[in-house]
């Protein structure tokens, strides 16, 4: 039995963190087979391309990785059972393709120094294309768009330069009003992996916004 099906088999209360991680490290050297040709909408409304683990299986998971990172759709394993395996949301997808692991702690970024209340030191920047790539943009603006927003900027924040949060705009977003804020968040967090904090601000507290 492959390292592969042993993961797979294990009951849904063993998995821990030391799961996740043989399960992050094996998962893209396997093969599977799609359950449809066309991604499909999961029960969060986002769109997941379904696969199963099988011993016929064909289509490698690299290869699958990289085609959902350029159209923006997730994954769903073995989405037949009770309880799928695992699912990837998108930016969990392109975050693997970036540097080659699912998670990470925290991003590395640096930002010019801004005073945001007084006698506290912030420091803003504009997101690299190392921290949110072209193609993954094109991907985030065009959700956007469908929203009829079609100008959506943002900019990096942090207090310390370790740990940052990636702002978006409430003006560019239509200033929706406080109670769809959360809402808002926790959709364009599905963009981004999930160590990416995504919060809403308006542009005359913080001050520059670029475009994403």
């Amino acid at each position: 039995m492959s390292k592969f099906i042993e993961l797979l088999e294990l009951p849904e209360d063993k998995r821990d963190t030391q799961w996740e991680l043989e399960f992050f490290d094996q998962f893209p050297k396997e093969k599977v087979e799609l359950v449809f040709s066309d991604p499909k909408q999961g029960p969060d409304s986002w769109p997941y391309l379904f696969v199963n683990s099988s011993a016929e299986a064909t289509e490698p998971v690299g290869n699958i990785l990289r085609w959902l990172s350029e159209k923006g759709v997730g994954l769903a394993l073995n989405p037949q059972k009770e309880m799928p395996d695992y699912i990837l949301p998108y930016g969990m997808i392109w975050f693997y393709r970036e540097t080659g692991n699912f998670l990470s702690d925290h991003v590395q970024f640096r930002g010019n120094k801004f005073m945001l209340e007084e006698g506290k030191k912030y420091y803003t920047g504009e997101p690299s294309l190392a921290y949110i790539p072209e193609y993954v943009r094109k991907i985030v603006r065009e959700f956007l768009q469908q929203q009829g927003v079609l100008t959506p900027k943002v900019c990096m924040l942090s207090e310390d330069q370790q740990y940052w949060d990636l702002c978006f705009s409430l003006n560019s977003l239509g200033n929706p009003p406080q109670k769809e804020h959360e809402g808002i968040a926790e959709a364009l967090g599905w963009f981004f992996p999930p160590h990416y904090s995504i919060v809403l601000v308006k542009e005359e507290e913080l001050g520059d916004f670029f475009p994403l």
